[in-house]
């Protein structure tokens, strides 16, 4: 009986109930759009940063990522790395060497990092070739051939064809020197990557360091960037090797990854404004609505309804009037979130975050953006309905029938 009464009061005043629902439409299809856009935004953020520079999923030697050095290296990386790849949920793997020197060119000299790849294995696994802006990708077979980061090509005024001598320290002991032909120019997207990146083959960079057969890091790409953590718990078994350092990109990026958790945090935040001005706007609408029908709660308390099937009756109404209004917001929120997945928010400047340059953002179509929006929409209602309804309820019936 009070739900059947709750739903004839809803239609009787249309009028009332739309501006309510409105308030409840508007605020739940900028909380879903608000939600779908910073999902969408960090997922590109992440995607670029992850599959094109460290991966899902580093491998090390010990205490590697908190204390680089020459000599510890990972001995049998290819035995290794095809243990790796039978774990379930990896898509690629690609080894890497890595080394500080001194680069020349011509006359002019600065220091390198000198970046060793499988070529065929980074092109799977982080699209190296992608990065190439000039020029070709290194060789698949080691031929003494070197790629330039932009920054680095443009500090010694290298150009395609130039030769590039590097020297440095092989893990030996000995003074390491090669000359290299420059075959490519490539932008990572970071600038003080690209202003130190020297790459070559893994092969000629493990000649150059005396690394025969070794690699400091093995980068793994996942197939499922949220599955992250449980194959990295996977491959942990499956290395079952207490020397091998196994970590997850918010293990090796930490400073990235928390600057991301503040974010989301400032956009909780912006999610809980907008969600406070529906409330408010809600509880606005429903007072007016219980002071408007004093005289009728007056009725019904006089004909026997207790207070509490009063009260019920406001509560049903807000709900009923939430629930229609999470049906049309979640249409509406899926579409806005649908559009701006394929054309995107293009900022009036590019930013960088992370050391990655961006312009344009777009959204995601997920679950997440209607489950909290909806969430939100019903208990903001429901909180914001119980005074209105209190009030309602503690109405006396001879001076609530002489109201006007």
């Amino acid at each position: 009986m009070t739900l059947k009464i709750a739903f004839r009061n809803i239609f009787r005043q249309k009028r009332r109930t739309i501006l309510t629902a409105l308030a409840m439409i508007v605020g739940f299809t900028l909380s879903s759009v608000f939600i779908g856009w910073s999902d969408g935004a960090y997922s590109d953020i992440i995607a670029m940063f992850t599959q094109n520079r460290i991966g899902h999923i580093q491998v090390h030697r010990g205490d590697y990522l908190d204390k680089p050095s020459l000599y510890k290296t990972i001995a049998g990386y290819e035995s290794i790395g095809a243990t790796i790849g039978n774990v379930e949920g990896v898509e690629a793997w690609t080894p890497r060497v890595y080394s500080a020197g001194l680069g020349s060119v011509s006359e002019k000299s600065t220091t390198v990092q000198i970046i060793g790849v499988d070529v065929a294995r980074e092109v799977e696994a982080t699209r190296f070739d992608r990065e190439i802006i000039d020029g070709k990708v290194i060789s698949a077979q080691p031929a003494r051939e070197a790629v330039l980061g932009k920054g680095l090509a443009r500090n010694l005024s290298a150009a395609i064809g130039d030769e590039l001598v590097i020297v440095s320290q092989g893990a030996d002991g000995s003074i390491a020197n090669e000359l290299y032909k420059i075959v490519g120019i490539a932008e990572s997207g970071d600038d003080i990557t690209d202003r130190m990146a020297c790459y070559l083959h893994i092969v000629d960079a493990q000649e150059l360091l005396v690394l025969e057969g070794r690699s400091h890091e093995i980068v793994v790409i996942v197939s499922n960037i949220n599955r992250v953590h449980k194959i990295t718990k996977g491959i942990k078994t499956a290395l079952d090797d207490s020397t091998l350092d196994v970590a997850p990109w918010q293990v090796v990026a930490k400073d990235f990854y928390r600057a991301m958790q503040a974010d989301k945090q400032g956009d909780a935040i912006g999610r809980i404004i907008i969600m406070l001005i529906v409330a408010i706007g809600v509880l606005n609408t429903v007072l007016m609505s219980v002071l408007e029908r004093t005289s009728e709660y007056g009725v019904l308390k006089a004909v026997g309804t207790k207070p509490r099937q009063i009260f019920w009756l406001v509560v049903c109404e807000v709900l009923i009037i939430a629930l229609g209004s999470i049906v049309v917001g979640a249409g509406l929120g899926t579409a806005g979130n649908y559009l701006l997945s394929i054309y995107g928010i293009t900022m009036p400047q590019e930013f960088t975050y992370g050391g990655i340059k961006f312009q344009t953002m777009y959204a995601e179509v997920n679950v997440r953006s209607l489950i909290i929006p909806a969430i939100t929409v019903i208990l903001s209602s429901g909180i914001v309905s119980i005074f209105p309804a209190l009030k309602a309820a503690r109405i006396l019936p001879a001076r609530a029938m002489r109201a006007h």
